[in-house]
């Protein structure tokens, strides 16, 4: 039976992943994995440059994200209120996943930024389209609501979560951390929660770095974060357990009695088949009014000087007017026509 990991950190995941990303990509053709995740905190920084070294090693490369759900709006900024939050493990299935992902990471940051880039339920219900969720590690909405004894809110959970991205987009994520014990208790709430809602389960290793021996260093890179010495007691740590990218052998062996959980990463990593478009031009659409070619209207706009109010400075609307005359017809250089013609 093949195994993909689903739930993988890099560096770019500050000052919480270790590993980079070509020895995350080296190390799964180490290991035979045809396909692997990248799900970092709150960012896509390593997006394209995991998809692009994956792809040169015949690795499939499945583009997500590890987003933090606000408590309640995004827009919340209530303190000792809205500094909590949970984290919800989301994957691009295609290129509007993708795109989708790009807007909730973007809006995360822009609008939702509170001690980290939040998202709500509103938000993801928008940009639900081509995506896949999995519930989460233990610092997921629903591991939370299992582990305060709320198993009805766990399960109302679990049923809002499939009306949001679709039954067959939101699976239970089991973390193979045997040395935590509310992990055991959320894996065999979940298994059966799973019977309950349909809700499939797949299981993860929240990988934050490579190998296990990685251990120290990741605790230390935690330190710096948290602003401890490595010696401090009660500070943020996971060296509770290993959080490396196992082997197949591993996580079946830790799955031995849940052969679904290995069996859906397949699933999920069969389905997840992005292709993004690099080296192309990508530019929205923008309507011209009639009477307008896109050339005419743009030089239109940098005289009235609306570009200075759409983009904040006047040196681009006459930087654009100026271009117009220097540069060949933008009809011929098919860069302001293309924004017409999508």
């Amino acid at each position: 039976m093949k195994f993909t990991h689903l739930h993988v950190h890099s560096h770019y995941s500050l000052l919480d992943g270790l590993a980079k990303i070509d020895q995350l990509v080296r190390r799964a053709g180490d290991l035979g994995f045809d396909a692997l995740a990248l799900t970092d905190h709150g960012v896509l920084y390593g997006a394209v440059e995991f998809y692009q070294k994956a792809t040169r090693a015949g690795i499939n490369p499945i583009i997500g994200c590890e987003l933090y759900v606000a408590a309640e709006g995004m827009r919340d900024r209530r303190p000792g209120i809205d500094d909590k939050r949970f984290h919800l493990t989301v994957l691009a299935e295609n290129f509007a996943g993708y795109r989708n992902l790009i807007q909730l990471a973007t809006k995360a940051h822009l609008e939702g930024f509170y001690y980290k880039p939040r998202v709500d339920k509103h938000l993801l219900r928008q940009h639900a389209a081509g995506l896949i969720a999995l519930s989460g590690c233990l610092a997921g909405e629903i591991p939370k609501a299992i582990v305060a004894k709320k198993l009805e809110r766990a399960e109302a959970l679990i049923k809002e979560y499939q009306e949001i991205f679709g039954k067959e987009n939101f699976f239970l994520e089991l973390g193979a951390h045997p040395a935590i014990p509310e992990q055991k208790l959320v894996n065999e709430t979940l298994t059966g929660l799973s019977q309950k809602t349909g809700a499939k389960i797949v299981g993860v290793n929240d990988v934050h770095y490579v190998r296990s021996e990685d251990a120290e260093a990741q605790d230390i890179l935690l330190s710096v974060q948290t602003g401890n010495r490595v010696e401090d007691e009660d500070r943020l740590t996971m060296r509770a357990d290993d959080f490396s990218l196992k082997s197949t052998q591993e996580m079946e062996d830790y799955f031995r009695d849940l052969p679904e959980a290995v069996a859906n990463t397949q699933e999920i990593a069969g389905r997840a088949r992005l292709e993004i478009p690099l080296g192309k031009i990508l530019l929205p659409p923008f309507p011209v009014p009639e009477g307008f070619s896109a050339g005419s209207y743009l030089e239109h706009l940098a005289r009235r000087g609306q570009l200075f109010d759409a983009f904040g400075t006047q040196r681009l609307a006459q930087h654009a007017l100026r271009r117009r005359h220097q540069m060949p017809a933008p009809k011929q250089t098919n860069v302001v026509a293309s924004l017409h013609d999508r």
